[in-house]
């Protein structure tokens, strides 16, 4: 096979012209080309709407020599998964993974297929359980703390776009795609140059998984807690469980993702190095779709590219950085509480991506500096979800606020053409005074400047909902570089741990904890 780049096709066209259109880029007759594959598709809109598809393409021809002296295509390079070689020190009992999100899944997958057999603890239900508990929670405000949007088979990303655009250059990255497409997601993931799965399609991709590593002899354990650890001579010997279970183990693996906080406060009381990160807070902002469409293609709808996205960035005159994260074209806002009397927002979509609106987090960075000590991000994040709540109503309401009316601080009372998604129900109010001063000013500053790129992102009813605050983790477990903390035996891992942002890049390190464990042990001792 070679590799030949920038076949581009109109989006009407289908693929039955790349044929003609890789023998006329290669200078040969279609006859002479024998086979291909799509490695990537991308969407070229700058001439919108005369949109068109990007191809990389690897190519069987008659000719693969010839045009390569031609410097007319490359080599295609090898993204084979290749298994460590395992080490040699004695495991005596069964390594644990604590966390069932994309880290822990897939740090859970690699150990299983070299036959470690890990035990993986989940505090929050099985999928199919867990769905049923957070519709009863959008439905009837009835919360379960440790299954919700946050926890449960899969972690949180169950419960949004299934976005797996990263920007890790990793050949992991291409297990952790294929064991998707595997365990049933479409195959287009492979390719696209901004890949989702949808959290409809998400759900099932998880439970195949799961008894995937359950057949290769991983168990798992629903609805268990981590809730405490066994240290001697500064190495683990046991985590307890649920507050009456002792396992004996030496390896544990913290895939706890970013909002497991009884966890970080547990882990910091038992010595374990925390240290305090960086983190993001915001809102989410609502758009007709169209809008944005129209925006980014020239056009209301279109059947064959779907609905339009887009990636945002401002610094602001007071020297904070504003973006739009988590951006869900077609999509929801979400209920994303895991506490009660607190609210806090997400984003979802279906793999279609046919809503009525697109939403995205608008999120401000907040410095690990201004952070006094390691659980402070935790006690801030925890603020913001009370004043949502009070802000709301009391009642897990969302508080929201029309973009004009943000922009002019005064209160919205009346909504407009924007119809809010959130998955219970709205109260206007005034979020841009319940914000920090240079949060909300900077917020303000950038929806203005993003209005000058995104026609109608500025709209005086586009819609905003308060707040988003577990973007990501405002802790990070110090690990050094054999993956462990500083009690041997413990690996901080994934989005929680801080070491990650996004389905790809946790599951990414899950793969990469599971290999330095792998190195350091014999599966062959494993009992």
């Amino acid at each position: 096979m070679i590799r030949v780049q920038d076949i581009q096709i109109g989006i009407n066209s289908g693929e039955k012209v790349l044929i003609s259109k890789i023998a006329k880029k290669l200078g040969i007759r279609h006859t002479e080309v024998i086979s291909y594959k799509i490695v990537k598709q991308a969407i070229d809109a700058r001439k919108k709407p005369n949109i068109k598809y990007v191809y990389t393409i690897d190519v069987d021809t008659t000719k693969n020599k010839e045009l390569l002296k031609k410097k007319l295509a490359s080599v295609p390079t090898s993204v084979e998964y290749q298994y460590v070689q395992p080490g040699n020190e004695v495991l005596n009992h069964r390594p644990v993974i604590i966390g069932s999100g994309p880290c822990g899944l897939f740090c859970a997958l690699i150990l299983s297929q070299m036959g470690y057999n890990p035990i993986i603890i989940e505090r929050g239900n099985t999928v199919d359980k867990r769905v049923e508990e957070v519709e009863n929670f959008w439905n009837n405000r009835e919360l379960n703390p440790n299954s919700n949007v946050q926890f449960g088979e899969g972690g949180a990303g169950t419960f949004s776009d299934g976005k797996l655009t990263t920007q890790i250059k990793n050949l992991r990255c291409n297990k952790v795609l294929q064991e998707f497409v595997n365990a049933g997601a479409n195959d287009d993931i492979l390719y696209k140059s901004k890949p989702h799965i949808g959290t409809d399609i998400l759900r099932d991709v998880v439970k195949n998984m799961r008894t995937n590593i359950e057949t290769l002899g991983g168990t798992f354990m629903f609805n268990s807690i981590l809730t405490d650890i066994k240290v001697e001579n500064d190495a683990l010997v046991a985590v307890k469980i649920n507050d009456d279970t002792w396992i004996d183990t030496t390896v544990c693996v913290l895939a706890i993702g970013h909002s497991a906080r009884d966890t970080f406060e547990m882990l910091f009381d038992k010595q374990v190095e925390l240290v305090q990160k960086a983190f993001s807070v915001g809102l989410r902002i609502e758009h007709p779709q169209q809008w944005i469409n129209n925006s980014q293609y020239g056009m209301d709808e279109c059947e064959k590219i779907g609905a339009a996205e887009y990636k945002l960035v401002h610094h602001a005159s007071n020297g904070r950085s504003v973006y739009s994260f988590c951006m869900c074209p077609g999509g929801y806002v979400v209920a994303s509480t895991s506490e009660p009397n607190m609210v806090t927002t997400n984003g979802m979509s279906f793999n279609k991506r046919d809503g009525d609106n697109a939403n995205s987090a608008i999120l401000v960075n907040v410095k690990a500096e201004d952070l006094p000590h390691p659980l402070a991000g935790i006690e801030l994040q925890r603020e913001f979800e009370k004043l949502a709540f009070t802000l709301g109503g009391n009642n897990y309401n969302a508080p929201v606020q029309t973009v004009g009316d943000f922009l002019n601080n005064v209160a919205s009372t009346n909504l407009g053409i924007v119809k809010p998604t959130y998955s219970i129900n709205v109260t206007p109010t005034n979020l841009r005074a319940a914000l920090p001063t240079q949060t909300g000013d900077a917020i303000a500053e950038a929806l203005t400047e993003f209005g000058q790129k995104i026609e109608n992102f500025a709209h005086p009813d586009a819609m905003l909902t308060g707040f988003e605050t577990r973007s990501s983790s405002p802790v990070r477990i110090v690990r050094d570089d054999n993956y462990q903390s500083n009690i041997r035996g413990i690996y901080p891992a994934g989005e929680g741990a801080g070491y990650a942002g996004g389905i790809t890049s946790s599951a990414v390190d899950g793969i990469l904890v599971a290999e330095a464990i792998a190195k350091k042990f014999s599966a062959k001792s494993v009992q």
